[in-house]
């Protein structure tokens, strides 16, 4: 596997990582704790080295999963975690207090059986608490060898100027596909002037780019994506339009429409890591062999051109999820 280095910190990570979210939460029942260990084991036998998690993933399922599957790897990985939340329950809101940052990272540093968290995300901003705050809270546990590096996730401009004018943020992680393209306008200039990398999340579209799903797909009850108005019926059915270019262009290339769409993030910054997520181990090994793409110049204008044409429908977020974001 590929290494890249995020941003100008020096936090060297594989060329893509892996989002273990979806392993405890979000996309129905989790995984069976010792089929998530194998598939973990097999991401590190194949060269991942960057896993990314959160205490709200649960909560705290998925920190204790990465803690005891990757405990005989620790050295060699790079770890994530997030804080930023009440008890660590999205639905409670933000609470990114000095005093919560602190409770967070020492019950996370228990949950991951470690001594540092690698890269600590605050998972939201928090409209009520100073960004300086936050920012000096981190830079004190960076100072006390309890964390490695700052980060930031779904961020805006304004909150990223101003944690990084008080420690240097390593990283920003936030949703970017080829169905989401909306950091190109302001965030990545940004990234770009202050040596910061990129983490897209969800860079297969929540599984959409990966042309498993259709119009006529039954989600769990628990799959958060019921509730996306991009996954409705009526809007499945017409960004299938995305998948179908996808399909085109892998056919070209021998290679699977997710293998387009995670080559095509690899493609526009040497500081981007996307961090794609699964249960199985031959979507695993089908996400892997992105990295191995090659796309031309010729080949990101087809793609490029033929966005143009196609208008991607529904929000990404529901209502009330989406007060969360960019605040």
């Amino acid at each position: 596997m590929k290494k890249r280095q995020l941003g100008t910190s020096g936090l060297e990570v594989s060329a893509l990582g892996f989002g273990c979210m979806g392993l405890s939460f979000g996309y129905g029942p989790a995984t069976d704790k010792n089929e998530a260990i194998k598939l973990l084991h097999a991401a590190v036998e194949r060269g991942v080295m960057f896993f990314d998690s959160a205490e709200a993933y649960g909560p705290f399922e998925n920190e204790e999963l990465l803690g005891e599957a990757l405990a005989p790897y620790r050295q060699q990985v790079v770890i994530a975690t997030k804080f930023g939340f009440k008890e660590g329950k999205p639905g409670l809101g933000a609470d990114s207090t000095p005093k919560r940052i602190r409770e967070v990272a020492e019950a996370s540093l228990k949950r991951l059986r470690t001594d540092v968290i690698d890269l600590f995300y605050q998972h939201r901003v928090d409209p009520n608490v100073p960004m300086e705050d936050v920012a000096g809270t981190v830079k004190d546990l960076i100072a006390e060898g309890k964390v490695k590096h700052f980060g930031l996730s779904e961020a805006g401009v304004t909150a990223i100027r101003q944690a990084h004018s008080v420690q240097p943020v390593a990283a920003l992680q936030s949703e970017y596909s080829l169905w989401w393209r909306e950091p190109e306008q302001d965030i990545l200039p940004v990234l770009e002037e202050l040596g910061i990398g990129f983490v897209p999340f969800s860079p297969l579209g929540k599984g959409f780019l990966t042309g498993a799903i259709n119009e006529n797909t039954q989600f769990d009850q628990t799959d958060f994506r019921n509730t996306v108005p991009r996954f409705s019926e009526e809007n499945r059915k017409a960004n299938q339009e995305l998948v179908d270019l996808l399909k085109t262009l892998a056919t070209t290339k021998n290679a699977a429409p997710a293998q387009i769409a995670l080559a095509w993030l690899l493609a526009q910054k040497p500081w981007i890591v996307p961090i794609p997520g699964t249960t199985k181990l031959h979507r695993l090994e089908e996400n892997l062999g992105a990295a191995e793409i090659e796309l031309t110049g010729a080949d990101l204008q087809q793609i490029g051109q033929a966005l143009v044409a196609i208008e991607i429908q529904g929000d990404r977020y529901s209502e009330q999820a989406q007060k969360m974001v960019n605040r």
